[in-house]
Parts: structure tokens; sequence; C-alpha cells
């Protein structure tokens, strides 16, 4: 699951993956009027073929009017405004449905704070031509974090660590938000049912995605604390995090003695 592009992988799994067609890089808001036009200018350098779409969550810092200049000076740049901020998974799950709904053929997670390094989305894009769905992971060999304490970065590690071990799913960075998906894998990850919020919601979405069969690469990147604004990082997203994963856990633990599977969302092609 950790190899560098999954062409190989894929190959030996007998899969045929099709083209990847046209990307969307979803990038919600709240309050970055201080970020967010130099990450989209970043991007759009970056992947000049992707579209952007700014996804903002009422921002009272004028964050959405300024990304409503944006779309008026490129037609790559697109604005969902939404009506207040309700948790980072919903307005990604907004997101989704908008690029599902305009049949972009790939849809990418990303921050708006330039944690997530747009110069790497080339390195995500590849790897996906051989897979489901591609991780930016700050944990495998080649992968770092720049500027965090050590408090942080082991809460991270400590994050990622207890989800893979308590929902057994091979993947080395279970929590990180730099993500690259097919539609076809997001169409079968039974959106619908994600109820899941913060940080929590990129477990949910990986443990999906394991659970039904997607193959699933994870490509290291370089993940840099904000310069600018303030962290989204609370208390409430990590007691969150972790109640939710204890119970899927739990769960699974319990369907395998009972021989029932638990319903985690969606149907992948192995």
């Amino acid at each position: 699951m950790n190899d560098g592009d999954g062409t190989l992988a894929a190959k030996a799994r007998g899969r045929q993956f099709g083209p990847l067609g046209t990307a969307l890089v979803i990038i919600p808001t709240y309050n970055e009027a201080e970020n967010i036009k130099s990450i989209v200018d970043r991007v759009r350098k970056a992947v000049p073929a992707a579209h952007v779409l700014i996804a903002d969550d009422n921002s009272p810092d004028g964050t959405g009017k300024l990304a409503d200049e944006l779309a008026a000076e490129d037609d790559h740049v697109r604005v969902l405004h939404r009506k207040g901020k309700e948790g980072l998974g919903a307005a990604y799950l907004a997101g989704f449905r908008w690029g599902l709904e305009r049949d972009y053929g790939v849809l990418i997670e990303m921050d708006a704070d330039g944690s997530h390094q747009p110069e790497e989305l080339p390195r995500l894009l590849t790897a996906l031509k051989g897979a489901d769905l591609v991780l930016g992971s700050r944990w495998v060999p080649g992968g770092r974090v720049v500027n965090w304490p050590k408090s942080r970065e082991i809460l991270s590690r400590g994050g990622s660590t207890y989800s893979r071990l308590m929902l057994d799913v091979p993947i080395r960075d279970v929590t990180g938000g730099f993500r690259a998906f097919r539609r076809e894998t997001l169409e079968g990850l039974g959106l619908g049912e994600v109820a899941s919020q913060g940080y929590c919601f990129q477990v949910d979405l990986a443990r999906r995605a394991v659970k039904a069969g997607y193959h699933v690469v994870e490509v290291p990147i370089t993940f840099v604390e904000r310069a600018l604004g303030d962290s989204k990082m609370s208390r409430d997203i990590v007691v969150e995090a972790l109640w939710r994963v204890t119970a899927w856990g739990v769960g699974d633990r319990i369907g395998k003695f009972t021989g029932k599977d638990t319903p985690q969302g969606g149907s992948g092609t192995p």
C-alpha cells in the first residue's frame, strides 16, 4: 500500500485503470483571507489544467469575497458559498457533491493554509494513474513535517497509529488530509452515510476505501505548519476522532465475532 507510484502494484493485482480526466482541487476555507490568494496561485502554477473549488463557510474575515475576485479573474477557479461553519467534513462533502455533479474525474482535498504544498500535486496525480485513492503521507519514508512542536508530532503519529491498529487498515498516515480520489472511488464510498467531522472525517474515508477493496497508495509529502492565520485543531476534534475510531474498531470486532459485517460504506473493485 505504500509503494511510490502504485503502477507496479496495480499491474500485480491485475487492475486496469482508466484515464484520470479533469482534476478538481477542493480547498475548504474559514477565515483564510491571508492565505487564499497565494495558495490558489500556487495550485494554478503546479497543475495548470486542474480546476479549483474554494468552499467557503461564510468566513467573517472576507475570504469569500476574495475568492469571488479570484474566480472573476480566472475561469479555472470556482467558489462554493456555504451558510456557515459546519466543520471540515461537511465542507469536503459539499465540495465532492459539487464536483461529482459536474463530472470531474479526480477530486483532491487540500488545505488553504499552505500546510499542503501545491507543488506536490503532480506527484499525487501521477500515483493516481495506478490507484483508486492516493494519500499524501507524512509518515512514510521520505515524508516529513516542518515547524511542528514535538507534542503535535506525537499527537499526530499516535492518532494515526491508534487508528491503523484499531481499524486494521494498512495505512501509515490515516489522518492526513492531502488526498486525490478517482470519482469512481468517491461514488463507491457511501458518502451519504458519512457523519464524521474534523480530522476524523479523513479516518472515516480511509477506512471505507480499504474496507471496500480499493487500491490505496501513500506517497511522501512535506507538511509545513501554517505561517499565517489560526489552526483549526481543537480539543473537540481530537475527542471526536478518539471516540469514533474506538466505536468503529469495537464494532468491527463484534461483527467478526458474530459473523455479521458492520456496514461501512461502498463497494470497491479489488
